[in-house]
């Protein structure tokens, strides 16, 4: 006997299975990323029709399997619809979707990453923070949840949480200014260092407040991509078309 259960969460992606299904990928409050069947989601009059696609913010009755997860019923809260009038924007969305897939994990407590991925989409519908820097905060902050993240507050050489005035990739932090010239560490400017500290730890509601002047911008997108390939050993395909929109 299967239990009825209420989950909260965002549809992440959605595949068509056989003539009128699909198949969702949720990542939910209670149960972090399970993947369920929404059958008939497909047909015209189907009440699942509109709420089982990507980026679908809201509440959603299941029936607990053995295996899998029979998803009947939908209350959706938001939409994110505004994405979809920009072809940019919907790729940014898709890629935030693709990336909070890549790291939740079933039976995992993936609050902070679905509020993070809800905050997100906010800030990329309001269009007052450019989308590339919204895309390296994500990427930094979704890190940071998952428990692997540069760095920011004290020397990764000596410990110290004054003069910080570099960055070594090697060690994956930030450098002091007695420890830059022992090290492989590149010079950073302080607003750069700063920016690291807040994305790590400012409260999620505020994360997108703040913008960057172009130097300080480049430094940090530039850390971050560094840092993302070497933690992250996958192509994400929305980040390949992504780079292609902006070349």
């Amino acid at each position: 006997m299967s239990d009825r259960i209420t989950l909260t969460g965002m549809v992440l992606s959605a595949l068509p299975i056989g003539e009128y299904d699909k198949r969702i990928v949720l990542l939910t409050k209670e149960r972090g990323k399970i993947s369920g069947f929404a059958k008939g989601a497909r047909r015209q009059n189907s009440p699942m029709m509109a709420a089982a696609n990507p980026f679908c913010y809201g509440t959603f009755e299941c029936f607990e399997g053995r295996t899998s997860y029979n998803i009947y019923q939908a209350q959706i809260d938001q939409y994110f619809e505004k994405l979809s009038l920009d072809f940019e924007s919907a790729y940014y969305g898709m890629y935030f979707l693709e990336f909070a897939d890549y790291y939740a994990r079933e039976n995992n407590d993936e609050k902070e990453l679905l509020k993070l991925l809800y905050v997100t989409l906010r800030a990329l519908e309001h269009g007052r923070v450019d989308r590339k820097l919204i895309r390296y905060i994500y990427e930094l902050r979704a890190m940071v949840i998952n428990g692997e993240y540069p760095e920011s507050f004290f020397c990764v050489s000596c410990g110290s949480g004054e003069h910080l005035c570099g960055y070594s990739d090697e060690k994956n932090g930030v450098i002091c200014q007695n420890c830059l010239p022992h090290t492989r560490g590149k010079r950073l400017l302080e607003s750069t260092i700063y920016a690291m500290q807040y994305v790590t730890a400012a409260p999620l509601e505020k994360l997108y407040t703040f913008t960057l002047s172009p130097e300080v911008e480049r430094e940090f997108t530039s850390m971050q991509e560094r840092f993302r390939r070497k933690m992250i050993d996958r192509d994400f395909k929305t980040l390949e078309i992504l780079n292609t929109l902006r070349i």
